[in-house]
């Protein structure tokens, strides 16, 4: 199979491209740069080429190499799908569980709850559904991955405040105090880079069962804020005291931004039946053991 894969070199992408190599495929990876990359010690076996999929342009240029399947990462799938539509057999899009709005169900399967909170987000799954219900109609197939959490080795994890910072981490590191809002908790999942990316490997070789669908991505199970924050003690090999607070002092003085509050809100919790019983995804990390391997990684990185 030839492959383009929009935003290779991102978190997931990188996996995804690896993968895909080592599966036989013919991989080419798309680069907003102007000069030609060519093979690296991270796509051994991969091709660079020239693509921005904020550019029409660009992606008019992309027929003439007869893909037979383009991933998009960045979130411009719809803009692939509205120029090369009847040209490349399959485009998969990679969403975000967010996408579904507040979870009124849990674990939350591929239907939306309620529209995002997030405009931008909320924008992008019309187009997915748009996407969704076009797919087969020229002859080009849509399909979509919606992953939670991303962790894993190779970026920051998601912090005890829903950011990716580094500084948070040294305080748990350090066992500082957390804070917490009070109430019933939600649940967090943390899925890997490496088990998401086998699912988007999956979707592109299963194409006839993908076509048509979105898939969850996600571990096998979710954990409890405070079950969070215990791996992370576990991990760091420290006591980290938890302090509850009310909901109204956690967003006014703790953590005020919405974008990381809501982590610890909304449920992020998928349902991945269908991808299992489709697909046959299986999930190779727990949520603890790629918190772990992205902490283990940034130790190796030098960041902690």
């Amino acid at each position: 199979m030839k492959v383009l894969i929009i935003g290779g070199t991102g978190h997931v992408g990188t996996y995804l491209t690896r993968k895909l190599v080592a599966n036989g495929h013919d991989v080419y990876v798309g680069t907003r740069g102007n000069t030609q990359k060519g093979q690296t010690e991270y796509f051994q076996g991969a091709k660079c080429i020239f693509c921005n999929a904020g550019d029409r342009e660009s992606l008019q240029a992309l027929k003439e190499y007869h893909f037979d399947t383009i991933v998009e990462f960045p979130g411009l799938a719809y803009n692939v799908w509205q120029e090369l539509e009847g040209s490349v057999s399959h485009i998969v899009a990679c969403g975000s569980l967010w996408m579904f709005g507040y979870p009124h169900k849990v674990p939350t399967p591929e239907v939306l709850q309620e529209r995002c909170f997030y405009e931008g987000y909320a924008v992008r799954f019309d187009q997915i559904q748009e996407m969704q219900a076009a797919s087969g109609r020229a002859g080009t197939v849509f399909t979509a991955i919606m992953p939670p959490n991303i962790c894993g080795a190779g970026k920051i994890p998601l912090d005890q405040y829903g950011w990716r910072e580094l500084k948070y981490h040294r305080e748990m590191a350090e066992g500082k105090t957390v804070y917490i809002p009070d109430g019933p908790e939600c649940l967090i999942s943390p899925c890997d880079a490496e088990d998401i990316a086998s699912l988007f490997a999956l979707a592109m070789e299963n194409r006839e069962k993908a076509a048509g669908q979105l898939f969850n991505a996600g571990s096998d199970y979710a954990l409890t804020i405070s079950e969070y924050i215990q791996a992370y003690a576990d991990i760091y090999g420290v006591e980290i005291p938890v302090e509850r607070v009310s909901w109204d002092r956690y967003i006014k003085e703790i953590n005020p931004a919405q974008g990381a509050w809501w982590h610890f809100y909304a449920h992020m919790a998928p349902d991945i039946t269908k991808a299992k019983t489709l697909l046959g995804y299986q999930p190779k990390y727990t949520p603890e053991q790629t918190m772990r391997r992205a902490v283990e990684w940034m130790k190796a990185e030098g960041l902690l």
